[in-house]
């Protein structure tokens, strides 16, 4: 490529390129601490009605047990323990009688909690839910505002992704991380869950900032700093940092049991990031694409200089020299298409309906399986680092794996697999919690594995004038299933067997659709035009 050779003039890589991936790393590794913080923040703790004559502490016990008070207090629940929603109006004293059965109270005797919750604050002081009371009949109100956080990114990549093509990618990271800091810091003093989900979605819209700068743009600008052969290692690095960071959640979280210190504490650093991005270079082929080529040309001499590239004022010195070995890059961005293209060749619009299947399915089963931990097991930490983990190898090992059984065969075996996975816990009793956990983290690695390779696999499907525009589109339907993932749980008081069966069913779904009318890409060069499909 003609910018390969400007930057082999620029000193090709050295201190800068080592800089440029250290300083992206800490923002690399909070973005999942945000979009999977309310797993631990927004955990529900065990909780039952507050009554009289057990939480008043004026009250005067007799020598009865505080166990006996709870059985006249407290109706038993489906599992036998004290029921989280209802209490009995009077004590029901008679179900002290050793030979007292289910038959000695009725429905009739029962009332909602009219005086509030008491909660088990032995794993987490204070969350979100106990703050504002998210249970029972407002249990529907935690994953609503999970889908309000995804709203906000899905509206963020939206706008951002227009304005980082007008205003650069540097100022938009720098704002975005400040926007996030801002408003996550605020949703710590959040009077109502209201303003609460308000200050939510805007940090999710500047999420989704630094979150398209890591995923595309941040990859495109260390690609484009770096030459071929460096290239995997830098984008491996940046790619590990995901999983880095889910396991550095749940060590935070562990140590910081209260939601606003967990908060706080992924929130502070965005200002110390958005103040550092700033010595980031701009992208040297956005700058030139867009007209302003003293300035690229400024900012390759910088670089030449952080490398310690004496000779660069020699070899980079005209606008001229600059321009002409920019030509075919120019030319490529000016042939862009629009989503309407998309759906004009018949070839064409069967990959693109297919992959709105896969990346909907795909997002949505995803983001319902890692923002329900509790539903998974019981100690949501150590799952937590365990999903983290198991992505990070899934991450490591996917090369091998699209190496032997290629593109679709990978895509839609593992993503089948991780559907199997969440319908097998569905079957497995809640006592067996060893088991529930490997079948958790199993379907989660796949769903790493399925993730990195529909990365590659929606470049290679696409033609070049049209591969920017199909992968911002599929993105964006893909953030649209990570919006109705976690909305999908709201009926789970009704019919609790509906948001499992669905996160399992539709992978295995899309897997069947993506063998059937997708292509395998491997081995082929990618498409320059539509005829070449």
């Amino acid at each position: 490529m003609a910018f390969e050779e400007l930057l082999e003039r620029a000193g090709g890589v050295g201190r800068f390129q080592v800089l440029q991936v250290f300083t992206l790393l800490l923002p690399a590794v909070l973005t999942p601490c945000h979009l999977l913080l309310e797993n631990f923040s927004a955990a529900i703790p065990g909780h039952r009605c507050w009554v009289h004559i057990l939480d008043n502490g004026s009250q005067v016990l007799t020598n009865l047990t505080h166990e006996a008070f709870l059985a006249v207090s407290i109706p038993p629940g489906p599992n036998q323990q004290p029921h989280h929603c209802l209490r009995f109006q009077e004590p029901q004293w008679q179900l002290l009688d050793p030979n007292a059965t289910a038959a000695n109270w009725s429905e009739a005797a029962t009332e909602p909690c009219m005086d509030g919750w008491v909660y088990d604050h032995s794993t987490f002081t204070s969350t979100v839910v106990t703050t504002w009371d998210l249970v029972c009949s407002s249990q529907r109100l935690k994953p609503m505002g999970q889908s309000i956080f995804m709203a906000g990114i899905l509206a963020g990549a939206f706008i951002w992704g227009l304005l980082s093509y007008r205003i650069g990618r540097k100022p938009m990271l720098s704002w975005c991380c400040l926007q996030m800091a801002v408003s996550s810091t605020g949703a710590i003093f959040a009077p109502n869950f209201l303003i609460y989900c308000g200050l939510r979605f805007l940090s999710a819209f500047g999420l989704a900032g630094p979150h398209l700068y890591l995923c595309v743009l941040l990859r495109l600008a260390v690609a484009e700093w770096t030459t071929t052969h460096r290239r995997a290692v830098a984008l491996t690095i940046l790619g590990c940092t995901y999983s880095t960071g889910q396991m550095a959640l749940a060590g935070l979280a562990f140590a910081l049991r209260d939601w606003r210190d967990l908060q706080l504490v992924v929130s502070v650093p965005l200002l110390a990031i958005s103040l550092i991005s700033w010595w980031l270079p701009e992208s040297a082929r956005w700058l030139i694409i867009t007209g302003k080529v003293d300035q690229a040309l400024r900012e390759l001499k910088k670089v030449a200089k952080i490398n310690g590239h004496k000779e660069a004022k020699k070899t980079l010195t005209t606008e001229v020299r600059l321009c002409s070995h920019m030509e075919e890059e120019m030319a490529s961005a000016k042939a862009h298409g629009s989503v309407k293209d998309l759906f004009c060749v018949p070839e064409l619009c069967g990959r693109t309906c297919a992959m709105l299947v896969v990346n909907f399915s795909v997002m949505f089963s995803y983001y319902g399986l890692v923002l329900d931990l509790q539903s998974l097991g019981r100690d949501i930490f150590l799952l937590q680092a365990l999903f983290g983990a198991v992505d990070f190898v899934g991450r490591a090992t996917n090369v091998v794996f699209l190496r032997f059984w290629g593109r679709r065969l990978t895509l839609a075996g593992f993503q089948a697999l991780a559907g199997f996975c969440i319908l097998a816990n569905v079957l497995v009793p809640q006592d067996l919690q060893t088991l529930r956990v490997a079948l958790a983290v199993l379907g989660k690695g796949c769903f790493g594995v399925s993730l990195t390779c529909l990365t590659v696999y929606r470049a290679e499907l696409f033609p070049t004038p049209l591969r920017m525009t199909a992968d911002g589109f599929l993105q964006s339907v893909g953030r649209l299933g990570a919006l109705v993932g976690p909305l999908l749980r709201i009926t789970q008081q009704s019919l609790p067997l509906l948001p499992p069966l669905s996160y399992g069913a539709v992978p295995i779904a899309a897997g069947l659709v993506l063998l059937l009318f997708l292509p395998e890409t491997q081995g082929l060069p990618l498409p320059d035009t539509i005829q070449d499909l």
